[in-house]
């Protein structure tokens, strides 16, 4: 054992090295890439994508490496800490670029892809960026291929296998193989597997006595062995090494070698296979690796670890992207138990629920929000005081002004903004750390449900930026005439469809007081009536209630039917400021109501004499500010809290 390291860093069970890329998919599926127009963006490479697929599925996860001091990594590092990855060990290159991979799905198994790593940042990870302290943090290091392809980056690499096996942990190796990143195949061979190389297998093969896991294909086993056939590969790498061999077969699952190689191939440990449409190879080992790793470092059989790695992979191959694609541990418990009638995972609509709902961007469990996304409404207050509409837009920039200062950067603050006089305001809202905003979709007032600028909902949604919430309001009442009902029903159906197509959260208000009796079962059926028709929303902005017994009916409801929700806020409806206290403190037991969104008892008074010209700019934000502010303390006061 070497000496003890001070210990600097926090607890992991994995550390990642090598590429860190950024993805660019084509999202014509069955296109050649040069005809791809518009590109889906995600983290890729191997190590990046397992350290992703690690997080998800429960582990302590690192990626070491570096990426270039520009958007795309900055993108990296916002989008692993998102992932829970730590980045302790993610260093930044100010000389060079982050590597970018352009990919397309041209065929089932077919993707072409182009590889930009000329003199990329993370091929330049040498010696002096393996931290011997943080080496020390892990209960495992993973090497990758082509990061022993450079001379500065395998020195890198055999330090963090010196270090690791020092101090007792475990070494695996992913062989990672891609010809062309070893020089040995062209620009546009990125989707070339293999390509034989006595200079490849020389120097892998002095890798693997160092190894307590060793992953790959059947190609990437004859290229660190540098056998012709995988048995005779396999006997290779065991009589180098005592680590446990993963091979990786694709749809026939894999085989685990924990011992002496028979001449029967299929003399190992099987795990399950699933049998799934091929929809994208890309990415499938690395989350087969996540799999693997997730039950190996677990203390799991290895039929589970096996099995596990299987599952990760089929999940993998049936949807787009790499790592966005890979499965929670939840998402992953629920496949393995309840399996899916669907060969193609990503239409399994149960599975796809619990992949977005477990793999949000933040966490927000609690939301205080002032909602100016009112435009009927403010365009009759200027009409009362005569002034002209064009000036609302000002005003909503003042309303953002007032919501950041009470805010002061703390969590749980948002705002819904509208776009039709809104759009100043949205760019002042992203000038400052809020949690949250909500956009609203439908026409002001309408009864059937009608979308504001057009009825093709999905067009309007692909600019959005990706943190923008879909706010929708439904005039719907479950004892209104069916016809009615049936109209709305299948709008929102529509809506959420569109939402998860484009990958926006959705909030869907629900106003049933103005249009039939409110009792305490008129909101759990209307919840109900539309979780039936698989209409399941991040957010339920509801009214408030009059009795605790109805906030419990409809926590029932949700619990029941999403227990992923994110909850419930309450609307205002511009009811005084002691009538809202009220409410907030009727929900005190009801804890899937998680804050509120109030905006006519917060701005009217500022709106009424701002547009009049009797306030200024200040005092207009002054007085919102002030409203806002009692709302907010009220609001956790009824939580048994205090504003931080």
């Amino acid at each position: 054992m070497g000496q003890a390291v001070e210990a600097r860093y926090p607890p992991l069970d994995v550390i990642t090295i090598g590429r860190a890329s950024v993805d660019l998919y084509g999202q014509q599926i069955g296109s050649r890439l040069e005809d791809i127009t518009s590109f889906a963006k995600s983290v890729g490479g191997c190590p990046a994508n397992i350290s992703v697929g690690t997080a998800r599925l429960g582990l302590n996860s690192a990626l070491l490496t570096r990426v270039g001091d520009e958007q795309m990594g900055r993108f990296i590092r916002e989008q692993l800490r998102r992932e829970g990855v730590s980045v302790d060990g993610l260093k930044t290159d100010r000389e060079r670029l982050t590597a970018l991979v352009l990919l397309s799905v041209e065929d089932e198994g077919v993707s072409p892809m182009i590889f930009y790593r000329s003199d990329c940042a993370d091929m330049a990870l040498a010696e002096e960026d393996i931290d011997e302290a943080f080496i020390a943090s892990a209960r495992s290091v993973v090497v990758t291929g082509t990061h022993f392809s450079r001379p500065n980056s395998d020195a890198a690499q055999r330090k963090a296998i010196r270090l690791m096996k020092a101090k007792g942990g475990k070494v695996v190796f992913d062989i990672d193989y891609r010809p062309n990143l070893w020089g040995l195949a062209g620009h546009a061979e990125g989707f070339e597997r293999y390509v034989k190389s006595d200079r490849v297998s020389a120097q892998l093969k002095t890798v693997l006595p160092d190894c307590d896991l060793i992953v790959g294909t059947e190609e990437e086993i004859m290229i660190a062995s540098g056998a012709d056939d995988c048995l005779s590969a396999l006997k290779t790498i065991r009589s180098l090494s005592p680590a446990t061999i993963v091979l990786k077969r694709g749809a026939k699952g894999c085989i685990v070698y924990d011992g002496p190689i028979s001449d029967d191939l299929e003399d190992g440990i099987v795990g399950k296979g699933f049998p799934i449409e091929i929809y994208n190879v890309l990415g499938a080992g690395d989350a087969f690796m996540s799999g693997f790793l997730r039950g190996w470092l677990g203390g799991e059989s290895f039929a589970t670890a096996a099995t596990w790695a299987n599952a990760c992979g089929a999940f993998a191959v049936s949807r787009l992207l790499c790592a966005p694609e890979y499965p929670t541990f939840e998402e992953l418990q629920f496949f393995l138990k309840h399996g899916s009638k669907h060969l193609a995972l990503r239409k399994d609509e149960a599975i796809n629920h619990i992949h977005w709902a477990t793999t949000r961007r933040r966490d927000i469990p609690s939301l205080m929000a002032l909602a100016c996304d009112h435009r009927v409404q403010l365009e009759d207050v200027a009409a009362r005081v005569g002034a002209d509409a064009s000036r609302v837009p000002d005003f909503k920039v003042l309303t953002v002004k007032a919501a950041a200062k009470v805010a002061a950067g703390r969590d749980g603050y948002g705002m819904l903004i509208d776009e039709k006089y809104g759009r100043d305001a949205m760019f002042e809202f992203a000038r400052h750390p809020f949690a949250w905003l909500g956009r609203p979709v439908e026409l002001p007032g309408s009864r059937p449900l009608r979308f504001e600028f057009s009825q093709d909902i999905g067009s309007q949604l692909t600019d959005w930026p990706v943190d923008h919430c879909i706010k929708c309001l439904c005039f719907y009442h479950p004892d209104d005439p069916e016809a009615l009902k049936t109209e709305q029903q299948q709008k929102l159906r529509a809506l959420f469809e569109a939402a998860r197509k484009v990958g926006r959260e959705l909030l869907v208000e629900i106003i049933a007081g103005k249009h039939g009796k409110l009792d305490d079962t008129t909101i759990p059926r209307a919840l109900e009536e539309l979780y039936a028709l698989g209409i399941k929303p991040d957010w339920w902005k509801l009214e408030p209630q009059a009795s605790a017994n109805a906030w419990a009916k409809i926590e029932q409801v949700i619990v029941k039917n999403d227990p992923w929700c994110r909850g419930v806020v309450l609307l205002g409806l511009e009811a005084p400021q002691d009538e809202l206290e009220a409410a907030f403190a009727a929900t005190a037991k009801a804890p899937i109501v998680k804050g509120f969104a109030v905006g006519r008892t917060i701005f009217v008074n500022a709106a009424e004499q701002w547009l009049a010209g009797r306030m200024s700019d200040d005092e207009a934000i002054a007085d919102m500010a002030a409203r806002f502010e009692q709302l907010t303390e009220a609001w956790l006061a009824a939580r048994g809290r205090k504003a931080a």
